[in-house]
């Protein structure tokens, strides 16, 4: 993971927003209220608080986002390349995915440039899936690796969520949003089968979770419940207060009908990384699938620490149990994300 420098604590993110919007807050106490509701207690962003008030326009906010996501981007990759000593020609593939900001030549481009790596990487960039992209930005990672088992797909994910917030927009959304979304990039290396021998030698332990499977699925007519709206102003942010309802007719069934295809069931899975979501989606996540926030305790702890990184949150909770709460060996592990569509994409990992 890699994180801007500028960290705030929720009651200086409300101060900064008071002040925020054109016309000033008519009722303070509505955004301190929803603020203080996110389960949140700090974010990083882009730009020291003061200075967001100087991004008047979408062309300005862009041009933040794509030096800072590339900055990061640079961060993460170096700092995974040199964790895992992956040499840079082994790089099949790189996947990046966002959806807070556009650039073209797109961020994985402008590595390959400011890193010096290998001009033969394929490059995928994916824009739009929001939430979810996290982990499905890991099942394509892994989708990919299997056809090539000698090289290794990396995963890059950039959301720079505080460049989104719409001036002279105080409705419900954009204030929940305003005080849930923080800023941050995250990265995942998937090797193929013969590499992944080769770079363990023998030491299993230096390797994260096996992907068995995974799944996505898309719920029809629901393009409503979370999204964008992009016009000349940029990215408004489209967010239901259905979301939570959604969760709990799919999720549990979803499940269930993925791990009845490997002969399992919810009570052989050791440990749940789910996208931090917020404190309603986490709360019917949990009812969903029948399990309690404990079952979930890391994923609050990430939205705690560094509210909703959007694609990135799953990463940041998989980074966390790999790195303080790895499984024993033979657990399954089950990875979820949900996102605009409405869809969900789910992964089954085992601890070999």
């Amino acid at each position: 993971m890699a994180f801007p420098p500028h960290y705030f604590r929720q009651d200086e993110v409300v101060a900064a927003l008071k002040s925020y919007w054109d016309e000033g807050m008519e009722n303070p106490a509505v955004l301190e209220r929803l603020h203080g509701r996110t389960g949140v207690d700090g974010r990083y962003f882009s730009r020291p608080l003061e200075e967001y008030k100087a991004l008047d326009t979408w062309g300005k906010t862009n041009d933040v986002w794509i030096e800072t996501a590339v900055r990061l981007a640079g961060e993460a990759v170096a700092g995974l390349l040199a964790e895992t000593g992956l040499p840079p020609e082994k790089i099949g593939t790189i996947i990046s995915v966002s959806v807070t900001g556009v650039a073209c030549p797109t961020v994985e481009a402008r590595l390959i440039n400011t890193m010096g790596l290998p001009v033969n990487i394929k490059r995928t960039p994916i824009f739009g899936l929001g939430c979810v992209a996290g982990a499905s930005g890991l099942a394509r990672a892994a989708d990919y690796v299997k056809a090539y088992p000698d090289e290794a797909a990396i995963l890059l994910s950039v959301e720079l969520c505080s460049l989104t917030w719409q001036r002279g927009n105080r409705n419900m959304p954009n204030l929940i949003a305003s005080g849930l979304f923080g800023d941050g990039c995250g990265v995942a290396l998937v090797m193929g089968e013969r590499l992944a021998a080769e770079m363990s030698a023998g030491d299993a332990a230096r390797l994260g979770p096996r992907v068995v499977d995974s799944r996505a699925t898309f719920y029809p007519n629901s393009e409503e419940v979370m999204g964008w709206a992009i016009s000349e102003k940029g990215f408004e942010i489209v967010l239901s207060a259905d979301v939570p309802t959604v969760v709990k007719q799919h999720l549990g069934a979803n499940v269930d009908a993925f791990l009845a295809g490997h002969g399992l069931t919810r009570g052989d899975i050791g440990s749940w990384i789910m996208h931090t979501g917020g404190p309603k989606v986490l709360d019917a996540n949990a009812e969903a699938l029948g399990l309690t926030r404990e079952d979930f305790r890391l994923s609050w702890e990430a939205l705690r620490r560094a509210g909703n990184l959007s694609s990135a949150s799953v990463l940041m909770v998989l980074d966390d149990v790999m790195r303080a709460h790895r499984p024993k060996l033979g657990t399954r592990s089950l990875l979820v994300a949900m996102g605009p569509g409405f869809c969900s994409e789910m992964l089954l990992l085992s601890w070999d």
